[in-house]
């Protein structure tokens, strides 16, 4: 866990050097020259930088499918804030870290650690740090989706395809759009076993005459009990895990 940390700050750092060939020392400093204004857009542009950084760190793990299947099953539960976002978002977060611990240590391992030894120069491991996320992004993602994005790119007359490489332009948008469709079909699998049980008892409640009273009422310790019963948790956060490649 300390070295994900770790990882994840030099990546945000790293994020801030990613089209230059070497960081300026004095990028923080205050001006003597005279140019002020170029120092402040600068330092404006290195701060936009580290603020979406976490973001787009987020997008290109396998957080997303976490966070849509823990939020349909809360939906199809009727559980309105139980568990609370702040559970269900920790939970997402330590399964991604779980998940994406041999992609961290592969990225430390060839490029944050050289780095730090200044053994390669800066865009050198930009670009050891970017591979790993890019074989897991397009392992997971359909051929389908990244297909789309390297043929709207074609059409303007860009090349996304590089010695067989696929440009990270293609490859984040296509795997974010794989992961929402993967996580609305885990959903929908989640959402069916609790949809039935809310058929049935709206079924025994219209048929004992019970017109007034809600079905969700009576059906929802039954959802619990079922989902608590067949180890739901375990069964929900296994199959998850299995479906990274």
């Amino acid at each position: 866990m300390i070295r994900t940390i770790a990882f994840i700050a030099a990546m945000v750092a790293m994020s801030g050097i990613a089209g230059a060939q070497g960081f300026p020392s004095d990028l923080l400093n205050t001006p003597i020259d005279g140019s002020v204004a170029s120092w402040i857009i600068r330092t404006f542009g290195l701060l936009t930088i580290l603020s979406i950084a976490p973001g787009i760190l987020i997008m290109v793990t396998s957080f997303p499918r976490f966070v849509i299947a823990f939020a349909i099953l809360r939906t199809g539960m009727g559980l309105a804030t139980t568990p609370s976002n702040m559970i269900m978002v920790s939970l997402a977060l330590f399964m991604t870290f779980y998940v994406m611990a041999p992609t961290f240590d592969r990225a430390w391992k060839n490029g944050v650690d050289p780095l730090l030894q200044n053994q390669i120069t800066e865009q050198e491991a930009l670009t050891r740090i970017s591979d790993p996320f890019r074989d897991f992004m397009v392992a997971n993602t359909r051929d389908k989706d990244l297909q789309l994005f390297i043929d709207m790119a074609r059409e303007k007359g860009q090349n996304l395809v590089v010695n067989g490489q696929v440009d990270l332009r293609a490859v984040i948008p296509a795997f974010m759009i794989s992961e929402i469709r993967r996580g609305f079909e885990i959903g929908f699998l989640i959402m069916l076993p609790f949809l039935v049980i809310d058929l049935v008892v709206a079924t025994i409640t219209m048929a004992m005459g019970m017109m007034m009273l809600p079905p969700t009422s009576i059906s929802l310790p039954f959802k619990i009990l079922f989902f608590v019963l067949i180890d739901g948790w375990n069964l929900l956060v296994g199959s998850l895990v299995r479906s990274f490649n």
